[in-house]
């Protein structure tokens, strides 16, 4: 059996993409509430950089359903992330389902990816502009 480019994903940097209905409108709310500008942007796309890793928004026709979480960010204070983006306008989502509910906007999650040296983790979620459903994330040690 030929092996030969089996992982060639392995070393690929993934990139998330998310649509945009109106790109003027989310580089607002992403400069706005979210404190991010683009470090490039092309005709119908915006690339923004976050602790190393890309994301692009693109003009798409398209709505995003927002019933999942299709972007997260992973902080060290996730009492203080929600606090600063209710702040800036970020209207965080109310979950009441069996296993996942959250106070104030701050879920309590049980377990973890064990590489990630975490017993489980604290999360929020919320959408931007776009109805793109994203959520941010604090490991318990």
């Amino acid at each position: 059996m030929n092996t030969h480019g089996m992982n060639i994903l392995a070393g690929a940097r993934p990139a998330t993409r998310l649509p945009a209905q109106d790109l003027d409108r989310a580089r607002r709310f992403y400069r706005e509430q979210l404190g991010l500008e683009p470090v490039d942007e092309r005709p119908g796309g915006l690339l923004y950089r976050c602790g190393g890793v890309y994301f692009a928004l693109f003009q798409s026709a398209g709505a995003s359903p927002g019933t999942f979480t299709q972007m997260g960010w992973e902080v060290d204070d996730i009492e203080a992330a929600v606090s600063e983006l209710r702040r800036r306008g970020v209207v965080f989502e109310e979950v009441d389902l069996p296993g996942l509910r959250t106070r104030n906007g701050i879920a309590e999650i049980d377990g973890n990816y064990p590489s990630k040296g975490a017993r489980g983790e604290r999360g929020a979620w919320f959408r931007d502009s776009e109805g793109n459903m994203l959520g941010i994330g604090e490991p318990v040690t």
